[in-house]
């Protein structure tokens, strides 16, 4: 049924009961009075439906005592005058209605004040768990190299290949797998009401990939009736509405595209908790619209077709992050006492959180948090917030201890590059072989990608720049092996038992020492060695034997852990 016609005759709610009020304690005759009544309800009700059919109101508590309150704050004085035109009003009359509008404030402030009392009982909702830290990075798990505002540029340098293009914008870019590559998607919009009437469909959509910065847009020819940008009974979020008025809707509608190319909208929508309008974030769905014929289902987040990657919208991921962070113990500790508050910073590319995906093609809402009193800028930690589930996970291990924050980390860009006015743009702190790093694209004025920046979050000295993400990471990783501060790989790095004699020696100092780097027989690794660490490793030759144990990397190099070098007296090892 249509959503808007229920919301409409929900709120006619009070305005009925007033109307029965009149008819039966009103001296005048009934029938007149049931029969201006009447005539006042139906033309409230065509006048409230399509104020509704705008503003779509979602159907709970609060909001329909709001529009009770308001449709017969309205027509029941429009009543009582047309009963009694020149004359006061009875009070045996009066009275009633002044009891129902009581009651109906009453109910709307207790309404109030169970939203503030809600707010615990809706972060007791989010299913989460406590971790020290992530998993290392590796070349499975590539960042997202390109940042948003470089696809939207290069995109909207290629609109000129779509029909007509006089009649559309770019849409939302989101970020997804599309047959295994992650891209951006980003639909062709309407550019307005008048656009709408002539065009009556848009064209299709754009990929481009979303880790190669030399990669093109494409344009994919697919016209779709059902937009965000659409009017009228088109309208994504109207369509939606008239099917689940009771749901509350969270953000704006995405695109994703199946792996047969065609695109669908989806929509993340929830139920609130009891009297208010506070989400269960245990109860969200996701509603899935066909955009050429508007036909609609609706899912559990995590039940949604395979295809879907976000059917946890990113504001539904940033309002899961605040009522985590914030409300841990309750709205009053939120504003008072504020133990274990926690706020999450607002550099992230979609409604404050950054999309990344793991090695399992998972993709997460990265986000990370700072304290809650002012000019702290370190982080606390970080959360990921599965896209397709909405559990969260929060990092806040001892090496996230006193890391700098992802504002911290664009300014350290910003201040890199000031002549240029280059800028830091959609950080990311991964574990890379156990050390908090930030990464960081580096845009222009133009938002074109310059560099990526690397960043050791415990340490604001430490930044590495580069022209490509792997010459980068490699480039830091070996600024990591030559730092002297780097005692050794974490109790979770992954280490490998080595041995054989070594055919290549080569030794290099920098500000930071010594690094020796040799080669073992028929091995093509490149094994590093930090001499703060092995002081005897400087006196490695060709011929030598040597015992150790390696972390090997993705780039065919490894790091020393532990090192025995036959013939020398005694062992170098690290402890």
């Amino acid at each position: 049924m249509n959503g808007t016609l229920i919301a409409t005759a929900a709120a006619m709610a009070f305005y009925a009961a007033g109307l029965l009020f009149v008819v039966l304690f009103s001296s005048v005759k009934k029938v007149r009075t049931l029969k201006l009544g009447a005539i006042l309800f139906v033309g409230g009700y065509v006048i409230t439906a399509v104020i509704f059919y705008f503003l779509m109101p979602t159907i709970t508590v609060p909001n329909m005592l709001l529009a009770n309150l308001m449709t017969a704050g309205v027509l029941l004085p429009l009543l009582l005058y047309a009963v009694r035109p020149d004359q006061k009003f009875e009070a045996r009359v009066a009275t009633p209605i002044m009891f129902l509008f009581g009651l109906g404030l009453v109910g709307l402030l207790v309404t109030f004040v169970l939203g503030f009392t809600a707010l615990g009982t809706a972060h007791e909702t989010i299913t989460y768990q406590e971790k020290d830290e992530a998993e290392p990075l590796s070349k499975e798990e590539t960042p997202i190299a390109v940042a948003p505002e470089f696809a939207r540029n290069k995109i909207q340098k290629a609109m000129s290949v779509v029909p007509n293009t006089q009649f559309f914008d770019l849409g939302k870019l989101q970020v997804q797998k599309v047959n295994g590559e992650v891209v951006y998607v980003a639909p062709v919009e309407f550019a307005g009401f008048w656009k709408f009437l002539r065009g009556q469909e848009t064209a299709g959509y754009f990929t481009i990939s979303a880790t190669d910065v030399s990669g093109q847009p494409q344009f994919h020819e697919s016209p779709m009736k059902y937009t965000n940008s659409s009017y009228l009974h088109h309208y994504i979020q109207r369509v939606i509405y008239n099917e689940y008025p009771h749901y509350i809707q969270s953000g704006e509608a995405q695109i994703e595209v199946d792996d047969n190319g065609k695109p669908w909208y989806v929509q993340t929508v929830y139920r609130p908790l009891h009297f208010t309008n506070r989400p269960d974030f245990d109860e969200i769905k996701v509603v899935v619209i066909d955009p050429e014929t508007g036909k609609m289902e609706m899912y559990d987040t995590e039940k949604a077709p395979e295809f879907i990657e976000g059917s946890v919208s990113s504001e539904m991921a940033t309002m899961e992050n605040h009522y985590f962070g914030k409300y841990v113990h309750g709205w009053l500790n939120s504003v008072f006492g504020k133990k274990d508050v926690k706020i999450p910073n607002k550099s992230g590319t979609e409604s404050e959180v950054t999309p990344i995906f793991n090695n399992k093609g998972e993709m997460l809402y990265f986000t990370d948090m700072t304290s809650p009193k002012e000019n702290i800028d370190s982080a606390l930690g970080y959360t990921l917030i599965d896209a397709r589930t909405g559990e969260l996970v929060y990092y806040n291990g001892e090496k996230n201890n006193g890391i700098m924050d992802s504002e911290g980390a664009k300014q350290i860009v910003n201040k890199e590059f000031p002549e240029k006015k280059w800028e830091g743009s959609m950080p990311v702190l991964y574990n890379v072989d156990g050390h908090p790093t930030w990464i960081v694209n580096v845009l222009d004025p133009n938002g074109l990608l310059k560099q990526y920046a690397y960043i050791k979050a415990n340490d604001s000295d430490f930044a590495v720049f580069g022209d490509t993400a792997k010459e980068t990471l490699d480039a830091y990783r070996m600024a990591l092996m030559q730092d002297p501060g780097n005692i050794g790989a974490t109790e979770e790095t992954v280490t490998e038992p080595v041995e054989g004699v070594v055919s290549r020696v080569s030794v290099t100092s920098s500000e930071k020492g010594q690094v020796v780097y040799f080669l073992l027989e028929n091995d093509t690794t490149i094994y590093i060695v930090n001499a703060s660490k092995f002081p005897l490793a400087i006196f490695l030759e060709k011929g030598d034997r040597i015992k150790a144990r390696a972390q090997v990397l993705d780039n065919e190099t490894a790091t020393i852990e532990d090192l025995t070098i036959e013939g020398l007296t005694g062992a170098s090892s690290a402890r």
